[in-house]
């Protein structure tokens, strides 16, 4: 089980990161800005562990996050079986 992180906008300021950038995450930190990772964190370890998510009215495994910057970034996080992109 991976969790799939697709740059969805970007207003990066320190240009970490460009919309359609796509990181795989099995079990450590992908190379992304350490903010937005700690963000992130608690919700890509519930998608990891088999859990879901509060999405709306539903529960989900997937999220979007904005960077805790101004929410330069945004990002879409979800579970993925296999790497086909």
């Amino acid at each position: 089980m991976k969790v799939k992180l697709t740059v969805l906008e970007s207003k990066c300021r320190g240009n970490f990161h460009k919309v359609g950038d796509i990181y795989e995450v099995i079990d450590i930190c992908p190379p992304i800005c350490h903010e937005l990772w700690q963000s992130m964190y608690p919700s890509i370890y519930t998608l990891l562990n088999n859990g879901d998510l509060d999405y709306g009215n539903t529960r989900s495994k997937e999220f979007k996050m904005r960077c805790p910057d101004n929410g330069r970034v945004l990002i879409r996080g979800e579970i993925i079986d296999d790497c086909k992109y």
